[in-house]
């Protein structure tokens, strides 16, 4: 296979596994290969690493071993803390509120509750992409049994004001999910300090393998099964255990937390960089998201005239790989309820890019984007029956 060269600026979809994971990773294919729950010394091997994992994932975000529950991935993550601290609570109410520009893996159970009978209150934002903790406030009813708001945005990058969403949860004795997929392991987070009974976090979004991914559940919470079987995780989640791909979460757990600050302040510089040189070298842009309150590598903008589709066709062939919005929905061709509940035009919106970057991106990625995005961009605007 010939050498794979091209600038990847998708790391809000994925990101590369770190060598140093993968060396974690590896004797657990063929060397180490116990199942976890066998009562013999190879599954007794396999758990002992599997709980020595489950301390490091802990500690990337404050919690205790005893509130980490293993899963196969963010969505299944989201889906465990609706279903299963929904159906926990169901005899105090039917009330679940969350917000427009949550991810697929939360909007799409909650449909589906809703056809169970659930009641749902999907909260407005402004145009950053923020949650106002207020309206939040104002929709909680005696029936309101959990909340469920998104730490950061993963197309739009925008941080929310976590800490105020769980402390109006916390006065109304409600129960607070958030969706941490895009953050945990990007950005710092505490979730004792933040106030957080439910966050859901993964692997691949912090330089580990696909296939790992985690719940936090505070202690008391209450939660039922999403998946039944056997006894793993203490009984909450059934299913034999993805052991290499769990220890190599647990080692990008380790490694996230002992570089997260060098990591924000590069990646962060790199963001500006490309933010700075798309603004200076093509008009009529827009940049989406809190210019401030943003995840360290996103930078989303919206180019009038084009489309996002075809800008990301020929930067493809330019052998750089970016996005137009979150990866779960890339082949839908419609515009992003994200951009759309940020009151873009659905002609903006179609005219967008993601670029998210990470740690093994450097400046001179960044600047040949700056390079060959600008006559992509006028190209483009000269095919179109838009631009003037």
């Amino acid at each position: 296979m010939a050498e794979y060269d091209n600038i990847f600026f998708d790391n809000a979809s994925t990101t590369k596994v770190d060598d140093r994971v993968y060396a974690e990773m590896e004797p657990y294919f063929r060397q180490y290969y116990g199942n976890p729950s066998s009562l013999h010394s190879f599954g007794d091997f396999a758990s002992t690493k599997i709980e020595e994992a489950r301390e490091k994932v802990a500690a990337l975000i404050n919690a205790v071993e005893e509130e980490i529950y293993f899963t196969s991935c963010g969505t299944e993550s989201n889906n465990f803390a609706l279903w299963g601290i929904a159906r926990a609570l169901k005899d105090k109410g039917n009330h679940i509120i969350t917000s427009a520009i949550e991810h697929y893996s939360i909007l799409n159970p909650l449909k589906e509750m809703q056809k169970e009978g659930w009641d749902v209150t999907i909260i407005p934002v402004d145009e950053f992409g923020f949650v106002n903790p207020g309206d939040i406030k104002k929709a909680i009813t005696k029936d309101t049994v959990l909340i469920s708001v998104m730490h950061a945005n993963n197309e739009i990058g925008t941080i929310q004001k976590i800490k105020a969403i769980a402390t109006v949860a916390k006065e109304a004795v409600v129960a607070f999910h958030s969706d941490g997929i895009a953050t945990a392991g990007i950005i710092p987070v505490d979730v004792k300090e933040l106030g957080i009974d439910a966050y859901s976090f993964s692997a691949q979004q912090l330089y580990g393998p696909k296939g790992a991914a985690a719940l936090y559940i505070k202690k008391g919470i209450k939660i039922r099964p999403l998946l039944l079987g056997g006894t793993q995780e203490k009984g909450r989640r059934a299913g034999t255990e993805n052991v290499p791909a769990i220890v190599g979460f647990g080692k990008a757990c380790e490694i996230a937390q002992a570089e997260l600050s060098d990591c924000v302040k590069n990646i962060s510089i790199l963001r500006d960089n490309l933010i700075k040189g798309i603004k200076e070298s093509i008009d009529k842009v827009k940049l989406n998201g809190h210019p401030v309150m943003r995840l360290p590598g996103n930078v989303h903008i919206s180019y009038e005239f084009v489309e996002g589709e075809s800008i990301l066709l020929m930067l493809n062939l330019q052998g750089i790989e970016a996005a137009s919005g979150s990866s779960c929905a890339s082949q839908a061709l419609k515009s992003s309820h994200v951009l759309l509940a940020i009151n873009l035009t659905p002609t903006m919106a179609q005219g967008s890019v993601l670029f998210s970057l990470g740690k093994y991106n450097n400046r001179e990625q960044v600047d040949k984007v700056i390079e060959i995005l600008p006559p992509i961009i006028e190209r483009l605007r000269q095919m179109s029956p838009l631009f003037k």
